[in-house]
């Protein structure tokens, strides 16, 4: 889960409350497991410098680009609803698998089986470079929101319009040093899990059941079937995935190290930088994974912005639990750029 960390470290977002958009309400939406969920077409391929990237494509090629980044422990179909709404209504949406996800490859076995943010922000970046697609609306959720955010914070010009689930999530290493209260370090019990051998080996033989124990805690009113729950599962059957995931969660607690090559990246991350690409940020009324409140991460969006909360029980996979509510952020997030 790319889940802020830092939820008591406000001392950087002192000025949050300032200028403060009002939180809307959306009407409780039909739940995506309610009813037969839509199916994505035939994988796509495409290399970039260092992935064989597995991704779908759903919409006109002429459309305009809508980039969706899921998270941990979800996959591509986090998005499955959503984009066919938003294909319908004439976007070009591109899904694609993280490295450590589906059918997701290395192009080298030699290349770290590195899960920090910079990584997997760059490999969004080289994704779109490999497509020859210059600007795209950007969504995500859980890790794919934080790669999100580091895309329209760092790189702008290429970024037309920004939708966060749970805010802005960029975090840093030194940032994550200082100890949050007892509860706060309680909902984060599988990062501790993650820091150990046994951690690790429990996550390699029982991954499957621990990505659905993820999923029934943070989203703990949503009743996703046997079926929905399979049918991302085996995404996690990636050979890197376990070694990503356990990667990922080590390197926020300078546990292990990162790649030299993103030094740079993760300095620039370290200062927090702002957003100014037209933003809309969303929260489920029932989010049981832990995240930072609206208030505390307002000022981090500096151009046209808008907070939604999701009702209706919609917990922390909400572009799945509540894809219209998504669908809708994404358009209006692209009105606001003059789409």
């Amino acid at each position: 889960m790319t889940l802020f960390q830092n939820t008591d470290r406000r001392g950087f977002m002192a000025q949050a409350l300032a200028g403060s958009a009002a939180t809307m309400l959306l009407a409780a939406p039909a739940r995506a497991g309610a009813a037969a969920p839509a199916e994505f077409g035939p994988l796509k391929h495409v290399p970039t410098s260092l992935l064989d990237v597995a991704y779908v494509e759903v919409g006109p090629a002429n459309g305009t680009p809508v980039l969706l980044v899921h998270g941990w422990p979800y996959d591509i179909h986090t998005y499955a609803d959503a984009a066919q709404i938003l294909g319908a209504q004439g976007y070009r949406v591109l899904v694609p698998y993280l490295r450590g996800y589906g059918a997701t490859r290395f192009l080298s076995d030699a290349s770290p089986r590195n899960g920090q943010q910079a990584a997997l922000a760059m490999d969004a970046l080289d994704f779109l470079d490999a497509l020859g697609i210059d600007r795209a609306i950007v969504g995500g959720c859980d890790w794919g929101a934080r790669t999100a955010c580091i895309l329209a914070a760092l790189h702008p010009e290429r970024v037309r319009a920004l939708v966060s689930v749970s805010g802005y999530l960029i975090g840093s290493q030194a940032g994550n040093v200082k100890p949050l209260s007892p509860e706060a370090e309680r909902r984060w019990w599988y990062q501790f899990y993650f820091a150990t051998e046994r951690g690790r080996q429990g996550y390699a033989a029982n991954t499957h059941d621990f990505a659905r124990l993820i999923w029934k805690t943070a989203s703990p009113s949503w009743a996703f079937d046997e079926a929905i729950f399979a049918r991302s599962a085996t995404a996690l059957d990636n050979p890197d995935h376990v070694a990503i995931s356990i990667h990922n969660y080590r390197w926020r607690l300078s546990l292990v190290e990162g790649e030299a090559r993103y030094d740079a990246i993760e300095a620039k991350l370290a200062t927090f930088p702002t957003i100014a690409v037209p933003t809309i940020t969303l929260e489920g009324d029932d989010n049981g994974a832990p995240h930072p409140l609206p208030q505390d991460y307002r000022a981090k969006f500096t151009g046209p912005y808008e907070h939604r909360t999701s009702v209706g029980g919609i917990g922390h996979n909400l572009p799945q639990e509540a894809p219209q509510d998504f669908a809708r952020a994404i358009v209006d997030a692209g009105r606001m750029a003059g789409r």
